[in-house]
């Protein structure tokens, strides 16, 4: 595709990683963030990524930092925010973006579960804002959850999704407006089934992740759960939910196991303990084994 002007809003763990998905890919990027540091930091944030990567340097020059967010967006054909997960924010942050961003570009949030019809609200050229959900890190897991309201004009998901093809993305066009999309909808029902193992005293958190990664977490890169329901037969898939589905947890709130752990201050590994405990040493290892797993993988 043509290159293009695009704008991040934010350079945290998912901004700047997003940037250099698209300075790589050779667009101009420009960056805001709130906090100087994280502006200072960002070119080298880039080119240490570049180096894990065993990428030459020399894209993290086309990233700028601004401190202005009307000077960042003022030129973007493309803007995507990437700031926490909290709705009033984001709202501000668009309100702001819709003010000074050309009334062409289009306009994304990064939510990994907030409705995007809940941060447009009652905006003004609602038709350009969209969702684009990328996973961490974003220079490495392929897919974008592209998502679109009511209100979005179908034209700016097909641009959304041709520049995130073009950029070596696996962009999907998520139908309907709802909370988590998708992927998290999915990752986040085995979550509270496998924290409701744990609190009810079936199995411990160690032996819970042993069962996935050792069973069909294997298969998942390969065999999607319909695909695996397909394989196996629809007539087994029935007989299997007409017994297990009755005793799976159906809680709308989160667990009283794991609101107990945050009351705690058992944080998981940024305080040493959470489901299980961590030592730096067991925290940090496990970290380099999701990059180096993710980092060289590769399909059949």
């Amino acid at each position: 595709m043509a290159r293009e002007r695009i704008a991040v809003i934010g350079a945290g763990l998912m901004g700047h990683g997003i940037a250099q998905v698209f300075a790589v890919a050779g667009h101009d990027v420009a960056v805001h963030d709130a906090q100087a540091g994280a502006l200072d930091g960002l070119r080298s944030r880039i080119a240490a990524n570049l180096d894990n990567l065993d990428l030459p340097r020399g894209p993290e020059e086309r990233v700028t930092g601004f401190a202005d967010v009307a000077e960042c967006v003022a030129d973007a054909a493309i803007v995507i925010e990437a700031a926490p997960e909290k709705l009033a924010l984001k709202q501000a942050i668009f309100a702001d973006l819709v003010r000074y961003a050309p009334r062409h570009a289009i306009l994304a949030s990064n939510t990994s579960v907030i409705p995007i019809t809940d941060i447009a609200g009652d905006l003004d050229t609602a038709d350009r804002i969209l969702g684009t959900h990328w996973w961490n890190p974003p220079f490495l897991v392929p897919l974008v959850e592209v998502v679109g309201t009511a209100r979005t004009a179908p034209q700016n998901i097909e641009a959304m999704i041709a520049l995130l093809t073009s950029v070596g993305k696996t962009p999907v066009h998520v139908r309907k407006d709802v909370a988590g999309f998708v992927g998290n909808r999915l990752q986040h029902a085995l979550w509270r089934e496998a924290i409701a193992i744990v609190a009810e005293g079936i199995a411990d958190a160690r032996t819970v992740d042993t069962v996935v990664k050792a069973s069909f977490g294997r298969r998942l890169a390969v065999l999607g759960p319909i695909e695996n329901a397909d394989l196996v037969g629809t007539d087994l898939t029935l007989d299997i939910h007409a017994v297990v589905l009755q005793h799976l947890n159906r809680a709308a709130e989160p667990s009283p196991y794991l609101r107990a752990l945050v009351e705690d201050g058992r944080l998981g590994m940024k305080s040493g303990e959470g489901f299980r405990t961590w030592t730096d040493e067991e925290a940090d290892t496990l970290r380099k084994d999701v990059y180096r797993y993710l980092k060289n993988f590769r399909l059949p």
